[in-house]
């Protein structure tokens, strides 16, 4: 849309040329850094009869102005403003040339940029300023006031120069000098003066146009202020004034700051329809507001538009994204991305590093995140708080325990990052994780002499360190301290609880048990039935274990089942154990554990504990079993997948444990060399041995 300040006459004089130009939005808006715009065209006009006068053919409150020759296109004779002398080639061998030169309207464009330098770096008086200006005589014109303020970047002496010219000046278009004035305080941030400014030509009558509230929306958005940007955008009707494309796409990145998230996106996609000309920095806004509301796929959308559109990502952008993939728990997304950022000449910041860091730590990938942690380290980059506890969460989830101590003695070494609570959370739980008694005791309490008060979480990772060393008075001291604490058990140390009754010794369940009771009744009903070993008729514990498991979250009900199945093994429980699986399977907590093709069936074990893995294994076997009592056909493969994967805290993995299982009972199941965690055997090895099975449980009945 293209905003006319003023028409044409035939004749217009030489000060009103600066004003008769059609000055499209886009080349007087450069709302962002990212859009550059033509220099602006100028021409000079020697004439042997008259002096030389400062005509300007374009003027933006954008752009510094330069002085150019004339384009080799120009019509030599051409006419311009009052002057009808056609325009003179200067012989630089000319004795007078130098005089020419001096009084050319390029030499009287240089004056003025020295004046703003000077006025730039002068004293805020009236004064000073005044006696800088003085300096340019009395024939100023419009023109010169435009360049001057223009070039300026000292939001103190602006409104004092403006004042200067506005009292010496017979102005036409008063607003341009508002609006330069307004480019200075943009400049500077300064959105206080640039809204006192607004005022201020509202006093004066001067009505306000695109340029005067694009500048001031500019200013808000350098500013980090979104919200102001959006207030001065919504009062634009009101002054008559219709937003263009330039505005209407730099407001995306405003209303999605600002938190109007459906405005942002309705007018990302208007841009879209009507092709705006939108900057990385909006699309970045973009990749934000999807990342955040959880469409992560809308992202990586965002992003390819932007490419197919050309305009070239910076390294905000794919900051954003890398926060967003990471977030999303697509890691190899996060590595496809950082390595394009890297191919197309990008250093990585403080920031991308941060992306990574927490994109790795929440998908527990180990190796990549300490990689990342020591290149940080090389360049010299200090870590937060917040970083430092990432790695160290990971760090117990994943089993790095050596890395964790480096990490913490990092941290600790820090000028400007202490350890908070998290910290020592995070490390008690690596201790625990491993049994290390003393250290985890240790930790627990440096953090007490740090001022920190032990909550929920190292509580309980000290409940499973004792547990691992078998030390169940100290379990039950533990326990009682939570109680005494105030703090109400949560769902993740009675399940905490669970799992070390799966390491201990019989004789001391019973301890254990009265803990239970007090932190989950329902639980506590249904394990003291397994310990008291009650003799129970019907469906009575069935249906006790489905009220509890129905209770529970469904984040924790497959460490339940996990552990309550244990435990039926533990105590010879078997039947119990099959009741427990067989619910499990109801309620969808296992899903998959078996799958068919006409050539292979198999078993999958791989999100089972060792207890409920075996148990599996007895329910697939007799499952057989009677496939072959009722005179039916197995198939010619039969499976079983254990996973490959070993216990993060643990030499031990569910494939070398089945393994030994498997020698014991006997089976032809044997480890497949091209497929790890696999158990293979044939149709006629599995029948002889199903059938020899068969006979011995004959015998012994």
């Amino acid at each position: 849309m293209a905003y006319n300040l003023c028409s044409s006459p035939s004749s217009p004089s030489p000060d009103h040329l600066l004003f008769c130009n059609s000055l499209s939005a886009p080349r007087l808006l450069n709302l962002t850094r990212y859009h550059s715009l033509p220099k602006p065209k100028k021409s000079i006009s020697i004439s042997p009869h008259s002096k030389p006068s400062l005509q300007i053919t374009h003027v933006s409150t954008q752009n510094p102005f330069s002085a150019q020759t004339p384009s080799p296109n120009q019509n030599p004779d051409h006419k311009t403003g009052s002057s009808s002398k056609t325009h003179i080639w200067v012989n630089p061998k000319n004795p007078r040339a130098s005089q020419l030169r001096h009084k050319s309207q390029t030499s009287r464009y240089d004056s003025l940029v020295k004046v703003a330098g000077l006025l730039n770096s002068c004293n805020a008086l009236e004064k000073d300023v005044y006696s800088i200006l003085g300096e340019l005589g009395y024939k100023i014109v419009e023109q010169d006031a435009v360049i001057v303020l223009n070039n300026m970047s000292n939001p103190n002496t602006a409104p004092i120069v403006l004042k200067y010219f506005q009292e010496r000046i017979k102005l036409n278009r008063e607003g341009i000098l508002y609006n330069v004035t307004l480019k200075v305080f943009r400049k500077c941030k300064d959105l206080d003066r640039a809204e006192k400014l607004f005022d201020e030509m509202l006093e004066r009558g001067i009505r306000p146009d695109n340029v005067t509230f694009s500048t001031i929306i500019s200013c808000a958005r350098l500013c980090s202020l979104p919200k102001k940007a959006v207030e001065w955008f919504e009062k634009m009707p009101s002054f008559g004034c219709e937003p263009d494309d330039v505005t209407f796409a730099v407001m995306i990145d405003a209303y999605g700051r600002a938190g109007n998230v459906e405005m942002a996106l309705s007018l990302y996609d208007r841009a879209r329809t009507e092709n705006w000309r939108i900057d990385a920095v909006t699309f970045s806004t973009v990749i934000r507001i999807y990342g955040t509301s959880g469409n992560f796929d809308g992202c990586l959308n965002v992003y390819e538009e932007m490419k197919a559109l050309g305009v070239k990502p910076n390294l905000v952008l794919y900051n954003t994204l890398l926060d967003a993939m990471g977030r999303a728990k697509r890691p190899w997304q996060v590595k496809t991305i950082y390595k394009e950022m890297l191919n197309n000449g990008f250093t990585p910041g403080w920031a991308t590093y941060a992306a990574l860091l927490r994109a790795y730590g929440k998908a527990r990938y180990g190796e990549d995140a300490i990689s990342v942690y020591r290149e940080m380290k090389e360049k010299g980059m200090e870590l937060n708080v917040v970083l430092y506890n990432t790695l160290l969460a990971m760090c117990a989830d994943v089993g790095f325990t050596d890395e964790a101590i480096d990490i913490f003695e990092d941290m600790k070494s820090s000028e400007n990052c202490k350890p908070d609570s998290w910290t020592f959370s995070s490390l008690i739980t690596v201790y625990s994780c491993c049994g290390k008694v003393s250290e985890a005791e240790d930790k627990l309490n440096e953090m007490l002499d740090a001022g920190f008060e032990p909550n929920i979480y190292v509580l309980t990772s000290l409940i499973q360190c004792y547990g691992k060393a078998n030390r169940t008075d100290d379990v039950v001291r533990t326990f009682n301290r939570i109680l005494e604490l105030g703090i109400t058990p949560d769902e993740r140390s009675c399940g905490c609880l669970l799992n070390v009754m799966t390491q201990t010794p019989k004789e001391e369940l019973v301890k254990l048990t009265g803990c239970i009771e007090k932190a989950n009744p329902k639980l506590g009903a249904v394990v003291k039935l397994l310990v008291e070993e009650t003799n129970i008729e019907g469906d009575i514990f069935k249906s006790e274990a489905g009220e509890l498991l129905d209770s529970i979250g469904a984040d924790v009900r497959k460490a339940y089942c996990n552990c309550l199945i244990d435990l039926c093994i533990n105590l010879n429980l078997l039947e119990r154990a099959c009741e427990l699986l067989d619910l499990g399977l109801t309620l969808e907590i296992y899903t998959d554990i078996q799958s068919k093709s006409p050539i292979q069936w198999s078993l999958h074990l791989k999100s089972l504990s060792l207890g409920a893995a075996l148990t599996a294994l007895h329910i697939w076997m007799n499952d057989l079993s009677k496939v072959l009592e009722d005179g039916e056909e197995l198939p010619s493969l039969l499976g079983i997948n254990t996973g490959h994967g070993k216990h993060k805290y643990s030499d031990k993995g569910l494939a070398g444990v089945f393994e030994s299982h498997l020698k014991e009972l006997n089976a032809p199941f044997h480890e497949a060399p091209d497929k790890v965690g696999w158990f293979l055997t044939t149709k006629v090895a599995a029948k002889s041995w199903l059938e020899s099975r068969r006979s011995h449980e004959v015998v012994a009945a």
